[in-house]
């Protein structure tokens, strides 16, 4: 059996079994093409989660691993004040002087938390020692691994965590950056203050929980 088409006055005959080849030529190379991009959606590395904003289940997940001793988080450092046009607090390579009522706000809310089974380190950079000191009332000269985290991040958190104790990293967006690479989630862009947590229950195939912005923990809640 043919079907006969007219194109431009010109009469031709194709056969039905050579327009249903066409035609199922046409249905693989439609799914073909919506295959691509939704394999490299499946394949994308997944988002670190907002744990503000009304996120209930991963503030009760935070709540209930920082009570046990089983989160690691790494802090930003607050403004920085050579990327600032605002007055310094001291030193160039330090904090802006408004940064230190956020870092002060930080600290109150991960005071809330419970720092009583919480240790603390910082980078030896100014910026973080400043931000340390304001935030939790204490700072170290520092610890390099905490600047030089290419590759490592991870791996030296989990050294440094202690089984029933949190562990609270003062340091720098290229740090989480690294941490987020470790634990294979696509990179966030945290803003200065900002918390980066991950539940080391298990250390052997730690979990990230999420993020909360300095500006954010208002809206952080467990009800």
């Amino acid at each position: 059996m043919e079907l006969r088409l007219s194109l431009f006055g010109v009469k031709r005959s194709l056969p039905l079994g050579g327009l249903a080849r066409y035609r199922n030529a046409w249905v693989i190379l439609a799914a073909a093409l919506l295959a691509v991009p939704l394999t490299l959606w499946l394949l994308a590395p997944a988002a670190v989660p907002d744990l503000a904003h009304g996120n209930v289940a991963g503030a009760r997940a935070l709540a209930a691993g920082w009570a046990r001793g089983d989160m690691i988080v790494l802090v930003r450092h607050v403004e920085r004040c050579d990327h600032s046009k605002a007055p310094c607090l001291i030193g160039n390579d330090g904090i802006t002087d408004r940064s230190r009522s956020v870092a002060v706000g930080v600290g109150a809310q991960f005071e809330r938390l419970g720092l009583a089974h919480a240790d603390i380190y910082n980078s030896p950079m100014l910026r973080t020692v400043q931000t340390a000191g304001y935030m939790f009332n204490r700072a170290a000269t520092g610890e390099d691994w905490l600047i030089n985290c290419k590759g490592r991040m991870l791996q030296d958190a989990l050294a440094h965590k202690v089984p029933g104790r949190n562990l609270i990293l003062v340091t720098h967006s290229e740090c989480m950056a690294q941490l987020e690479k470790d634990l294979k989630v696509s990179a966030s862009t945290p803003g200065y203050g900002a918390s980066l947590f991950i539940s080391a229950a298990n250390p052997a195939a730690p979990k990230m929980l999420g993020l909360i912005e300095a500006s954010d923990w208002r809206s952080v809640t467990a009800q």
